[in-house]
């Protein structure tokens, strides 16, 4: 497999260390953990073995992976498999995107009890699109009117803790 030109580890490595600094303080454990697993993956410093060619006897250092659940390096191929499985799952309908965050005040909270906090965000959010939804009921229709399939909305939730800026930014 051919390496990308550019990686976020190569971002990592050049800009990683100033970054932590003019960031110290609003930036997690979790998330430095993160940075440096990416920076260390499939390099010398976690380590690796040699493949060998039984046919022609060519071999090559093949450094150890991270296997990190945010790197790109190892969790690129299960990202793309992921999404192909969702895509799958498609119906020929419509569908929204629509996005529920924690206000800031909550996001320290939510850091330190994740299950109750999160929980609450999930079912918030659904409750709240079950009410909100456009269904039947909603146009003055009956309950189940089987005109309209007795249809009700579905949804794919997904827990996002962190934002594009790498802040923790709790959204689903």
């Amino acid at each position: 497999m051919r390496r990308p030109g550019l990686e976020v580890a190569d971002v990592f490595h050049r800009h990683g260390a100033g970054w932590r600094r003019a960031h110290a303080g609003h930036v997690s454990l979790d998330q430095l953990q993160v940075m440096s697993a990416i920076e260390q993956c499939r390099s010398a410093a976690l380590g690796g073995h040699v493949e060998r060619c039984e046919d022609c006897g060519h071999s090559r250092i093949a450094y150890n992976s991270c296997r990190n659940r945010h790197c790109p390096k190892c969790q690129g191929a299960a990202a793309k498999d992921w999404l192909a499985a969702r895509e799958a799952d498609l119906l020929p309908v419509g569908y929204f995107h629509v996005v529920f965050t924690l206000p800031a005040e909550i996001a320290p909270i939510a850091s330190q009890n994740k299950a109750v906090v999160y929980d609450l965000l999930f079912r918030t959010a659904a409750e709240t699109l079950l009410t909100i939804a456009p269904t039947g009921q909603a146009r003055g229709l009956k309950a189940n009117d089987p005109k309209h399939l007795g249809a009700r909305i579905g949804l794919t939730a997904v827990l996002h803790t962190w934002g594009s800026a790498l802040t923790q930014n709790p959204h689903s």
